[in-house]
């Protein structure tokens, strides 16, 4: 720890109050919660460059790029940028190890699977799956990655459980450009996004004690996807846009 970060942790330690003591327990404790995930990785290496890697994420850096963690604790740029950029590993392990232990720790009957598709401001072309379209973050359309993202919600807790990379037909239809960007074939079909949320469902609900499943109005606008819930079983409670056109299914349609 470069020695002005480590003279401004012990000025904040002096500010507390509430016993120092306490903090100097919070590294060990991350690390405790990382130990069934980094060790996926099977190499020192590897463990402690995910422990580097998530400390930086979780520091006080203005930038949270690779060098500046890497820097941040005197740790040389090049193998942490290797693992995380250039070093080829699975992370559906690490899903597989998240599930059980989001059941164990938050699971209860009547707990909520929530949907959703989550844009994250981005530029450049070579950054997967960016386009122009809906930000939610912005509130308007901009060049963007969106998500699909699955949270699980009960009165224990509400981690996030999984996601899928929502691709525009601009990226799937564009070979060159998802080899360049290295977009696994199994994943370059394209998928609306509610097709990514019955994808995440089959694979993750199972595994979930649930009750119920919700989501924002762009989850509840297509009546598809609210039947096939309801054929699947699953009951929800979806927002759907105002301007939504409802009739009475015993009364006849105007001509």
């Amino acid at each position: 720890m470069e020695a002005r970060y480590a003279i401004r942790k012990r000025q904040l330690l002096d500010a507390c109050q509430v016993s120092p003591e306490i903090f100097e327990h919070v590294i060990p404790r991350l690390y405790s919660f990382m130990k069934p995930f980094v060790t996926i990785f099977q190499g020192q290496g590897g463990d402690q460059h995910a422990k580097t890697y998530v400390c930086g994420l979780l520091s006080n850096l203005e930038r949270k790029n690779v060098e500046s963690i890497a820097y941040r604790f005197d740790h040389s740029r090049l193998p942490l940028q290797a693992f995380i950029g250039w070093e080829e590993w699975d992370d559906e392990p690490l899903r597989l190890a998240l599930r059980p232990q989001v059941k164990t720790h938050v699971g209860q009957g009547d707990g909520v699977l929530g949907f959703d598709p989550a844009g994250c401001p981005q530029s450049g072309r070579q950054a997967v799956g960016v386009a122009r379209q809906w930000c939610g973050r912005l509130g308007k359309v901009d060049n963007c990655h969106v998500a699909m993202s699955l949270g699980y919600v009960s009165s224990k807790g509400h981690p996030l459980v999984d996601q899928r990379l929502f691709l525009p037909k601009e990226w799937t239809k564009d070979k060159a450009r998802l080899d360049k960007a290295g977009v696994p074939k199994a994943y370059r079909a394209y998928r609306t996004r509610h097709q990514l949320a019955l994808e995440l469902l089959a694979k993750n609900g199972a595994g979930l004690p649930h009750g119920w499943m919700s989501g924002d109005d762009e989850m509840g606008r297509p009546y598809g996807f609210r039947r096939r819930l309801a054929t699947l079983g699953e009951r929800s409670l979806l927002a759907i846009p105002s301007n939504t056109a409802r009739r009475d299914l015993e009364t006849e349609p105007l001509e």
